[in-house]
């Protein structure tokens, strides 16, 4: 047993490994290994270049889409910046045409007011000139008739001169228009007039009133002494 045991561990583990058999199987399994890295097929190339077409054109298809939803997204945006800025524009115009035109037409109906009184007035006078008859004047009350006819006539002048101021379209001037200026109307003639005109207009406006106050104290007189 000794000398076998010596014998058996003279051997190595390589000395039970066929080297031969190894030599070949390594070099089928290279050539199985060869057959797979093979260079494609002209069949593969065209399958895998039809498939990158069809990928190519999936893909410009979506952009296609995305180019027509960015287009409508900006033209929705384009819409909505006219809405907001037209409203805010209009609102504007809106709003300061109304209290403008409400301002004019709270000028005109003033003005409107202010005439229809003096029309008024120059109606009255002129119907208080036209009914005086002198024709029908006698010897007994032609002085007191006389006194009343020349009451009116200063009466109508000084509604006269009272309009006159009031409008300018009385003195020749063109009227103005609606929405001209806020100005009372008839300024313009003061503001041209000289300081003697002014003094001129004063006592034209004043001295009917101490005529009547005259004429009055005559009639007064005239009956004291009847």
């Amino acid at each position: 047993m000794t000398k076998v045991h010596g014998m058996a561990s003279q051997f190595d583990d390589s000395d039970f490994i066929d080297h031969d058999y190894l030599a070949a199987q390594t070099g089928i399994a290279g050539t199985a290994a060869g057959v797979v890295q093979r260079p494609p097929t002209v069949e593969q190339l065209d399958s895998r270049a039809g498939d990158a077409r069809q990928k190519l054109a999936e893909l410009k298809r979506a952009q296609e889409e995305l180019e027509r939803e960015r287009a409508a997204l900006e033209e929705a945006r384009r819409r909505r910046l006219e809405f907001q800025t037209g409203r805010e524009e209009i609102l504007n115009h809106l709003t300061r045409g109304v209290a403008l035109l409400e301002q004019a037409e709270f000028a005109a109906r003033r003005d409107a007011e202010q005439m229809a009184k003096s029309l008024g007035g120059l109606r009255e006078a002129l119907g208080q000139v036209q009914g005086i008859r002198d024709e029908t004047w006698t010897q007994e009350n032609w002085n007191v008739e006389l006194t009343k006819a020349l009451a009116s006539i200063e009466n109508a002048r000084m509604e006269w001169n009272g309009a006159r101021l009031k409008w300018a379209l009385l003195n020749g001037a063109p009227a103005e228009s609606p929405g001209q200026g806020e100005a009372a109307p008839g300024l313009g003639v003061l503001a041209n007039a000289s300081f003697w005109q002014l003094c001129r207009l004063g006592a034209a406006l004043t001295w009917p009133i101490a005529l009547v106050g005259l004429i009055g104290l005559v009639l007064l007189l005239i009956e004291r002494l009847r």
